[in-house]
């Protein structure tokens, strides 16, 4: 970790700009593009100010690096984007993209993004990340270089290959199961937090009721005025507070959303596992397969029914010259496909180590992540709690002196 990129540089996404342009189908677009700003650490630890770099990337970039990353360390399980769209709000909370509340959170999460690449001992070495951050011109052209879509795995073979696999390993079907779970048990986490938002939106704005009531009852009561009126303003003051409390609850909400997203990366490990003993079985197959055929054709007995035996059958025997060619063909498949085995092999064990390496890794950082922003958010409810403590206090206060 002492050699990540985020220990050598200062990386930040500082502000958010709504722009105008052409699509690539020459449509005009309004899209928002996010200032990336980079600074040396090293230069700063000797004394001097290093230069701030900065430059200007769409989402759809950032949705590319992260296309990149994927397809190109299958074995990692590689941080998650911000959210496009806002799901799973409450409902007086704007869902549109363009939204300015909705632009900073996103805003927030892909500084995370990067930060998390950045801390990661693999993916912070990649040239094409270190280029997203500091090359303006000519970043997309160098990742279409890199062909990492031609590598990418057509869902079709991956739902293939799910369907198929004899001999499953026993850790990725667990993972893949846990995955499930713990999306299934965040979304729910997080439609729960809406409607409790929903009903707390409503509780506040009963304070706001109370305020104004107490406003003008203020007004007919000569003896009770001052009391009355005091009270009203706690109350106000309680329910103007809300919408900066359910924006701050939202922060806590996108940090819970970026382990949502996350389940999905932990299952694309599994699918790529799921490919590779897929490849591996089918290679075992068809070697097995050679080899039956070239004991048939060596010792002249057909133990299976095929095409090819009743061809015989019915065409007459093959010269002893025409065997002999085709015995020399298997066994030389069969060599080849001995090595291709092998090497599927090494390739497997490999990318399991590698890959549970990785995800030891996420759930050590998952726990820490999850624990620090579950007891931020009971720390806040517990200080909002505290606030409607108070305000009922001060309106007692109110009441007694009348």
């Amino acid at each position: 970790m002492e050699d990540c990129l985020a220990k050598k540089m200062e990386i930040t996404v500082s502000e958010a700009e709504k722009r105008t342009g052409r699509n690539a189908m020459n449509m005009q677009e309004t899209y928002t593009a996010y200032l990336i700003e980079t600074r040396a650490v090293q230069s700063q630890s000797e004394g001097q100010c290093a230069p701030v770099d900065s430059l200007w990337r769409r989402y759809s970039e950032f949705e590319l690096l992260r296309n990149y990353l994927s397809v190109t360390y299958p074995h990692i399980v590689v941080p998650p984007l911000p959210e496009k769209r806002a799901d799973f709000v409450w409902h007086k909370l704007s869902a549109d993209n363009m939204d300015p509340d909705f632009v900073e959170r996103r805003r927030i999460g892909l500084e995370n993004f990067l930060l998390r690449v950045a801390s990661h001992p693999v993916l912070c070495q990649d040239k094409i990340f270190y280029s997203f951050l500091t090359q303006e011109g000519g970043w997309k052209e160098m990742v279409n270089e890199t062909g990492f879509q031609l590598k990418a795995d057509s869902r079709l073979k991956a739902l293939n290959a799910t369907f198929r696999v004899k001999n499953p390993d026993k850790r990725f079907t667990e993972l893949k199961h846990y995955s499930d779970e713990l999306q299934s048990v965040i979304s729910h986490l997080l439609r729960v937090r809406a409607r409790v938002a929903d009903r707390l939106y409503g509780v506040y704005k009963v304070h706001g009721n109370y305020g104004r009531v107490f406003s003008e009852w203020s007004a007919i009561e000569k003896e009770m005025g001052d009391g009355l009126q005091s009270a009203g303003h706690h109350m106000d003051v309680y329910a103007a507070s809300i919408d900066d409390i359910l924006e701050e609850e939202e922060h806590y909400a996108d940090q819970l959303k970026e382990y949502l997203f996350y389940a999905e990366a932990l299952r694309a490990v599994c699918r790529k596992h799921e490919l590779m003993q897929y490849d591996l079985e089918m290679a075992a197959q068809d070697l097995t397969s050679k080899k039956q055929q070239c004991e048939e054709l060596a010792t002249g007995t057909v133990r299976t029914f095929s095409l090819k035996g009743m061809t015989s059958k019915l065409f007459g025997q093959e010269t002893p010259e025409q065997r002999e060619a085709k015995l020399k063909v298997l066994e030389e498949q069969i060599q080849e496909g001995e090595e291709q085995l092998k090497t599927k092999n090494l390739e497997g064990r490999d990318f399991v180590k590698s890959a549970w390496a990785d995800i030891e890794r996420f759930k050590e950082q998952k726990n820490h992540d999850l624990k620090e922003a579950l007891i931020s958010y009971a720390v806040m409810q517990i200080s909002m709690c505290k606030k409607g403590i108070q305000v009922w206090t001060n309106a007692k206060e109110c009441f007694s002196k009348m």
